[in-house]
């Protein structure tokens, strides 16, 4: 028995030896990161591990928004992402991005106080809105709010702007099993947040050999244009603005959202709701017809939603006229921008408030509340711009 017994251990002496040679003679085979620890299985993500994604998404976009206000990290001398190690973090690709992308929201900020545009705060928080793992790899929706506190703001005019940004985060699962963070991308088709660098998606107009749509002359951007005032009383200005300022950030239910849906995201639908609330009548017929104007709960003309149908239907209706400068705007006009100057309009915005000469637009898609003409023009130098006197 013992001879036998003795004889099975040398065996398996002799196997296992084979098999740490043949592991040993096949390890530049295996991927260069399994080498040094060994692989666990397919992560979870638990509540704590969501938790911390949105903590560090809340880091990312508090940094974003503090370069704006002072160029660097608020109070802080080192980022807020810096203090993330462990089992959620930047990957080393993501921490040098993000390094660039501050250092360029802090030129930003130079640009916009050169403008008059400066802030003395800041608050910006981040909510989880849900969250997909595949494999390794977990994708976390997130909702940015922020506020923006205007420094030396005179009487009478805006004390602060704010916006909200949808984002998605990607996070991938090291040999560990530690999560990190790999890609940051805004899901918004607006894109128009102060403290995003993302160019925004622009919008291809339909194309068609009708006549009946004008196009609208560019506005100069330049400061101190001679004033154009409102004369006419046909429409009530107070009541749009106070539309835009009520649902900038909570949809109206009576009508579609269009964020998410569509090129163009909800902008023009919403400017197109606050016209409709400070006196523009409908004007039925065929949806594709864009000398008709009208929208509810159940239907809407393209010219309603469509960022150029918008434009086609308010020249051809008389409904405006053109401004030769973009600070000629006054409460209840509307601006819109081709961000890539190829003719076809990408963004519509309405004017909520005016002071010492600057208009404050309110939009969907980023949703902004009172964003001044000067931030627009000092993010977006290039684009092209168009003013409507309503």
């Amino acid at each position: 028995m013992k001879s036998r017994k003795l004889s099975g251990t040398r065996r398996r002496v002799t196997i296992l030896g084979a098999a740490a040679t043949s592991v040993a003679a096949g390890v530049a085979l295996l991927p260069n990161w399994s080498a040094g620890a060994a692989v666990v299985d397919d992560p979870t993500v638990d509540a704590r591990t969501k938790a911390t994604f949105q903590r560090l998404a809340d880091a990312v976009f508090t940094d974003r928004t503090d370069a704006l206000v002072t160029g660097a990290q608020g109070d802080r001398a080192k980022p807020l992402t810096n203090g993330f190690s462990g089992d959620v973090r930047l990957s080393s690709g993501t921490a040098r991005t993000e390094d660039t992308t501050l250092s360029s929201l802090g030129q930003r900020k130079d640009k916009l106080a050169k403008s008059g545009e400066k802030y003395s705060k800041a608050a910006t928080t981040v909510t989880l809105n849900a969250t997909r793992v595949t494999g390794r790899t977990a994708k976390a929706d997130v909702t940015e709010t922020t506020t923006l506190t205007y420094s030396g703001a005179r009487s009478g005019a805006p004390k602060t702007t704010g916006f909200q940004a949808r984002h998605e985060l990607t996070f991938k699962a090291d040999q560990r099993g530690d999560w990190q963070l790999t890609g940051i991308s805004d899901t918004d088709q607006g894109g128009l947040a102060v403290n995003t660098l993302s160019k925004p998606a622009p919008v291809k107009a339909p194309t068609t050999a009708d006549d009946t749509m004008p196009n609208a002359p560019r506005a100069a951007t330049t400061r101190y244009p001679a004033a154009v005032p409102k004369t006419g009383t046909a429409y009530d200005y107070k009541a749009m603005a106070t539309y835009a300022e009520k649902y900038w950030n909570v949809y109206n239910k009576d009508y579609p959202d269009y964020n998410g849906h569509g090129a163009g995201g909800d902008c023009t639908n919403f400017v197109s709701q606050s016209l409709k609330a400070g006196g523009w009548k409908h004007v039925p017929g065929y949806v594709y017809d864009y000398t008709k104007w009208f929208g509810n709960a159940d239907i809407q003309s393209d010219s309603f939603v469509g960022v150029n149908e918008w434009s086609w239907f308010a020249q051809n209706s008389k409904r405006t006229t053109p401004l030769a400068n973009v600070y000629q705007l006054e409460v209840g006009d509307v601006l819109q921008m081709d961000f890539d100057r190829d003719g076809s309009k990408d963004h519509t915005m309405i004017v909520t408030a005016k002071s010492n000469g600057v208009p404050y637009v309110t939009y969907h898609s980023n949703n902004t509340f009172r964003r001044s003409v000067d931030s627009l023009i000092a993010s977006y130098p290039t684009a092209y711009y168009y003013a409507y006197r309503t």
